[in-house]
């Protein structure tokens, strides 16, 4: 900083004279003060100029109503001062520490080998198991199949059984029956006379009467079954009491045989 003293254009050499000396050493030494103090806080760090007003930052927004419709064109939003990006430090990784090697215990090792033996072999028993059951449901099953199909040829059997004994009851009745009428046979049988009328009226038909052979061989209780035309009635029995039979024996006695039926055919030729 310069500091100058200006003198007044109406001070005189006179007055110089008159002040002297003293006042212009006076003002030398106050410009030589001035000089000093200026160049010491220019030293110091002093700055003439002085320091900006720091701008506040301000964030503008404005809202804007659409309408229904038309929609219009939105407007174009006023620039955003951004706030000042901020650098983030990076993060320093930290060493992982080296992996500590589980200490195995020779003790556990051995004690988990043998609960897996025996885990193994209760497996292996449970598969056995399961083998000699399934071996026995085939058995049980191929034994009942036998005794079924045992039974089955039984039933057979015993169907054919009774089946023969059946014919043998019939074969026998039958011989029976034989013997009986054998027993009885007919000695002696005379025809029917023919109706005069039926001939009249060339009628041909059939009669069945039923009676019993009595133990000398005579015809008893006599009787026309069903199905017999009216004019062939009387002759049917006329020619049923002549009958003769030989007795039926029993055990060496003559016994009556009752339910004897005979039937009688009328044919005009």
């Amino acid at each position: 900083m310069t500091a100058m003293i200006m003198h007044s254009p109406s001070l005189s050499l006179s007055a110089l004279t008159r002040n002297g000396v003293w006042k212009n050493s006076l003002a030398a030494g106050l410009a030589v003060a001035l000089h000093v103090g200026v160049a010491a806080l220019l030293v110091l760090g002093w700055n003439v100029e002085k320091p900006a007003a720091e701008l506040p930052r301000v964030l503008h927004t404005q809202l804007v109503m659409l309408p229904a419709s038309p929609v219009p064109e939105a407007p174009v939003p006023a620039p955003v001062a951004l706030p000042p990006v901020v650098s983030i430090p990076t993060p320093v990784e930290t060493p992982r520490p080296a992996p500590v090697k589980p200490v195995v215990d020779p003790r556990a090792q051995a004690q988990k080998l043998e609960q897996a033996v025996l885990a193994h072999k209760r497996l292996e028993d449970q598969k056995r198991e399961q083998q000699a059951q399934q071996q026995r449901e085939r058995q049980e099953s191929e034994r009942r199949e036998q005794q079924a199909e045992q039974q089955a040829a039984e039933r057979q059997q015993q169907a054919q059984q009774a089946q023969a004994l059946a014919q043998q009851r019939r074969a026998e009745q039958a011989r029976l029956a034989a013997a009986d009428s054998r027993s009885y046979q007919p000695l002696s049988k005379e025809a029917p006379d023919y109706p005069q009328r039926a001939l009249d009226k060339g009628l041909e038909g059939d009669c069945t009467v039923e009676y019993s052979v009595t133990p000398d061989g005579r015809i008893a209780s006599p009787k026309v079954l069903d199905g017999c035309h009216p004019l062939f009635i009387r002759p049917s029995l006329a020619a049923a009491q002549t009958f003769r039979y030989q007795p039926r024996i029993v055990e060496g006695k003559a016994v009556t045989v009752p339910a004897v039926r005979n039937t009688f055919h009328y044919r005009i030729k």
